[in-house]
């Protein structure tokens, strides 16, 4: 794999302290100045790389997508590829399961992210796309399972506890058993599912 340009790199670090800002005071206190104490950088760079502080949030958005979706191509090659269940859990832990990958800055970051959203407009264009395609996916791993016609409304329900849990982790996390919320989606999953019968093969 080549590695980065230095400007890649300058940009990936400017990021990160955005988001590292973020979780220290909020998106409104985390001043450039803010970010480029946590990125180790000076402000002139910051501006020399970035027009402005929501161009790095943007940046943040697809940032954050990357992740977990590495996070869940990284669980789903150890799988067979018929395996639908497993690549159903896989998702789940890929957004939610702890371990050495897991990222609570990042979970912090995207409900800060969800809360630009409402305000702002091209910050909710980028994060309706991510939220879109994540859910997409996730339909289509809940219809290999049970088939498309009944996939949606499982996929979204699953989907939305997903995000329930981020909220509460990121705003509340004593309320959060610690290391709960994949195992409890997963036995979500499961439960509903099952309810829903196998796969039907002419609706799928």
């Amino acid at each position: 794999m080549p590695r980065p340009s230095n400007t890649e790199a300058r940009r990936e670090q400017i990021v990160a302290g955005l988001l590292k800002a973020m979780a220290e005071r909020g998106y409104e206190g985390a001043s450039v100045a803010e970010i480029a104490r946590a990125a180790n950088l000076s402000a002139g760079l910051v501006h020399y790389h970035f027009k402005d502080k929501q161009e790095i949030l943007l940046t943040l958005v697809g940032s954050l997508a990357s992740r977990a979706r590495q996070r869940f191509a990284t669980r789903t090659s150890r799988l067979a590829a018929d395996d639908a269940r497993g690549r159903l859990d896989a998702f789940v832990d890929a957004f939610l399961a702890t371990g050495p990958d897991s990222d609570v800055a990042a979970v912090s970051g995207w409900v800060t992210i969800s809360a630009e959203a409402i305000r702002q407009p091209e910050v909710r264009v980028a994060y309706e796309a991510v939220v879109r395609a994540d859910l997409e996916q996730l339909e289509s791993l809940v219809a290999a399972v049970v088939g498309k016609r009944r996939a949606r409304p499982l996929a979204a329900g699953l989907f939305a506890a997903i995000q329930g849990y981020f909220v509460l982790s990121a705003s509340a996390p004593g309320l959060v058993p610690p290391g709960s919320a994949a195992g409890t989606v997963k036995r979500m999953a499961a439960g509903l599912l099952d309810a829903a019968g196998p796969l039907v093969r002419d609706d799928a």
